[in-house]
């Protein structure tokens, strides 16, 4: 009989769960036929534009267009939802008042008086399902619920503290149209509630839980169906002028970012029409988390740009990328503000370099005049002396010229009436400007600048040392010229070609034609002609390209921006709103406060101080403006077992003396493991061995992180572990991560020297915390003798 208790209960769990998953099959059968019908009606409306096509008169053809182009998107959004999009259900009691919302569900957030009875009884009054977009049926009632829709937010806002309406919260796990699981959230678990006269059932133990549980991969999912309350409370926040969102490792900053940007374009997608821009540190977290946005429903008005690809000048190669990394010394120098002086003073000093005409001579009313290399000089001063781009002032300089060649002519003198005067003045000026001479000689003079030209050209020591001098020191100098001699870029190079590209003047780009059509020179025909519409991709692409500004700005990972390139990302975003994105404990940039005075330029605003959750907060802003600054934290660490949490917890305790660490929310039993580079064992095949030893106890994926200067040699040596394992540099894992991390030599990463007084530098700190977040299962330390370890492999800087 002992025995068949728990086998007999193990049973009618079974049997429970079965039924929940058969009816929610049964609902989710009825969003697929319902979604069927929908796409029916736009193939319909897709023809019936096409044939109005055929129709040439000027109205017919723009109802057309407008009609293709609601359909094509309409079309193009089912298309893409059609799969795996309904994820969710909350059962909720009777509101206080009976309004619906335009989506077809009650408004009310709070019950009714008396929904709950004195026994603690209670009827369900609403059942709302929750999906990536909202469908109604042919009566205009939900079947499902957009998950930015206000009467989704109780979905991700309930706790058991402040349930709301809310009894159950159910998490919906289907592949294709199949329902593969349910696991249920109680809000209210002291409560009996029936549901069509049956009691409410609960099934499986919590599905933010089993949503940790699951393995990695090498792209990130959507935490649309796990979103928690403090993460709801950013990713909804009115778009005020900026939003300031600080949390430590594994707090879903990023997918907090993201989701933000989906909800932004559904709450107000005309504001944002001028497009939402992402910035992300590195290009390996922008292939990590550009598949969430189509999956949320928005991709076409978001772009997503890694630090390193803002800059899209004529002077860089087709698909170049800054691929390279600076040395903390040479990022320093980059960086720093102080780059602005060097910058304009070299923009204006190329001018006077390579085969520069020191004479200028022109045939004028019969007579040679001439300006000699004195003259020319004093020309270029006064030309240079405006505030105009360098570009820009090619023609001034061009006016001055002719300036002094009328003046040496005489001829001004020679005619008292003004009106001929002006008239021979124009006549002379047309005649001298479009001789070859002087316009040979203006393109050598004042030859037109690109940013890649400039900063070549700063590669030279003893020029560059002229331009810096008073600014920067001598070996900054010196570093900075060896460092711009290489032909690689750097994502601090490419903020130095913008800022470049502000002081000269972006000459305009030749406009793209469209490859003739031979059709298209037979008069009458070419509006009646149907041509393909161009794709929600393909339109995403041509105005990511076009655009240099943006309605709305994300900056993720915000700590480890320099100030120059927040006055890159700040040009983007003049006219923006913006949201950004953080942790100080993170930050890989050594003059935190440098890069707050660049920010706080860059958006305009100052930061508020005080209470560092949700709250608003008017600041005046730099430029004389008010701006609106919002603040919110997040303290909930999702990603890290506690084991992991508590040893990272020692290096923040280094990095940042007195930061409190998110709170980690779960245990595996698991503790971080420790081992050393056995004697006799090169370094390369005791990482081998640790990563096979990671790649057997774990499902998902393996992150090896080590310092910079190691990557090449450690993606070599784990080159035949396959695609499950991944290489990375200790500046390169920010915002990723891993089911299992291997942290190659934590001395090493942190900087710090030989022995076990040497901690580290701040920045290598703060960067050695990065890498011992980023698992969600185990953690693995491998010392070198750097580190310093003791008989149990424990490194000296990890040691109580």
């Amino acid at each position: 009989m002992g025995a068949a208790g728990p086998s007999g209960t193990e049973e009618q769990g079974t049997a429970l769960r079965d039924r929940e998953i058969a009816a929610e099959q049964v609902h989710l059968d009825r969003v697929y036929r319902r979604l069927e019908e929908k796409i029916h009606e736009a193939e319909f409306l897709m023809n019936d534009a096409a044939q109005r096509g055929q129709v040439g008169t000027p109205g017919a053809l723009a109802e057309r267009d407008a009609q293709v182009f609601r359909a094509g998107v309409h079309l193009n959004r089912l298309n893409n939802e059609f799969e795996d999009f309904l994820f969710g259900r909350i059962d909720l009691l009777a509101g206080k008042d009976g309004k619906k919302g335009p989506d077809g569900a009650y408004t009310a957030i709070e019950p009714a008086e008396g929904a709950v009875r004195e026994d603690n009884t209670a009827d369900i009054a609403e059942t709302l399902h929750i999906g990536r977009i909202g469908v109604l049926d042919s009566d205009y009632s939900p079947l499902v619920i957009d998950w930015r829709a206000p009467a989704a937010a109780p979905f991700y806002r309930s706790t058991p503290v402040e349930p709301g309406r809310v009894v159950r919260r159910r998490v919906v796990r289907s592949k294709g149209r199949k329902v593969l699981g349910v696991e249920d959230d109680l809000m209210r678990p002291e409560l009996t509630a029936r549901l069509g006269g049956e009691v409410l059932p609960a099934v499986g133990d919590g599905a933010l839980m089993a949503a940790l549980g699951q393995a990695r991969s090498h792209t990130m999912r959507d935490i649309v169906s796990s979103i928690q309350a403090e993460q709801d409370l950013v990713i909804r926040a009115p778009a005020a002028s900026v939003t300031y969102v600080e949390g430590g490792p594994g707090t879903g900053k990023t997918a907090v970012a993201l989701h933000r940007a989906a909800y932004l374009l559904y709450q107000d997608r005309r504001r944002y029409a001028g497009g939402i821009l992402i910035v992300s540190p590195t290009p390996l977290l922008v292939s990590y988390t550009e598949g969430v946005l189509p999956s949320l429903g928005e991709e076409g008005q978001v772009a997503i740009r890694a630090v390193g690809s803002l800059y899209e000048g004529p002077d860089l190669a087709p698909g170049e990328e800054a691929t390279e990394y600076d040395t903390p010394a040479t990022a320093r120098v980059k960086g720093s503000a102080r780059m602005v002086k060097v910058l304009r003073k070299a923009a204006r000093g190329v001018l006077d370099l390579g085969e520069a005409p020191e004479r200028l001579r022109v045939v004028a009313f019969g007579r040679r005049l001439e300006l000699d290399a004195r003259e020319l000089s004093r020309i270029r001063a006064a030309a240079l002396g405006g505030t105009a781009p360098v570009n820009l002032l090619r023609p001034r300089a061009r006016r001055l010229l002719l300036d002094a060649l009328w003046k040496q002519s005489g001829a001004g003198s020679r005619h008292t009436d003004p009106e001929l005067a002006a008239e021979l003045r124009s006549g002379f000026d047309e005649d001298v400007s479009t001789e070859d001479s002087f316009l040979v000689f203006l393109d050598a003079w004042w030859p037109e600048l690109t940013p890649r030209r400039v900063l070549t050209a700063m590669a030279d020591e003893r020029r560059l040392a002229r331009w810096s001098r008073r600014v920067l020191n001598q070996n900054e100098a010196r570093r900075l010229a060896r460092s711009l001699a290489r032909e690689a870029l750097t994502a601090h190079d490419v903020a130095l070609l913008d800022e470049l590209q502000a002081i000269l003047g972006a000459p305009a780009r030749p406009r793209k034609v469209r490859e003739a059509d031979p059709l298209d020179q037979l008069t009458g025909l070419e509006e009646l002609m149907p041509r393909r519409e161009e794709t929600q991709r393909e339109r995403a692409e041509r105005l990511a390209q076009e655009r240099t500004e943006y309605a709305h700005v994300i900056v993720d990972e915000a700590q480890d921006l320099t100030p120059m390139q927040w006055r890159m990302i700040g040009r983007r975003g003049r006219h923006a709103t913006w949201t950004v994105v953080g942790d100080p404990a993170q930050s890989s940039w050594s003059d935190p406060d440098e890069a707050a005075a660049a920010r706080d330029e860059a958006l305009g605003t100052v930061v508020p101080t005080g209470d560092h959750h949700a709250q608003g907060a008017t600041t005046r802003a730099l430029t004389g403006r008010s701006a609106r600054a919002r603040r919110f934290s997040l303290t909930v660490n999702y990603r890290n077992p506690s084991e992991v949490a508590e040893l990272a917890a020692r290096v923040l305790a280094l990095a940042l003396p007195g930061a409190e660490p998110p709170r980690a929310v779960r245990s595996t039993g698991l503790r971080p493991r420790f081992a050393t580079v056995p004697d006799g064992d090169d370094l390369a095949h005791a990482v081998r061995e640790e990563a096979r030893r990671l790649l057997d106890q774990v499902d998902g994926t393996v992150g090896v992180v080590g310092a910079m200067e190691r990557r090449s040699g450690l993606r070599k040596a784990l080159a035949e572990l396959g695609d499950r394992v991944v290489a990375l540099g200790s500046l390169e894992a920010k915002g990723l991560e891993y089911d299992a991390t291997l942290v190659v030599s934590p001395a090493e990463i942190a900087g710090a020297g030989q022995g076990e007084e040497s901690t580290g530098t701040p920045v290598g700190l703060r960067t050695l915390y990065v890498a011992m977040t980023r698992a969600t299962q185990q953690l693995t330390i491998l010392s070198t003798d750097r580190d310093a370890p003791d008989a149990e492999g424990v490194p000296a800087l990890l040691r109580d």
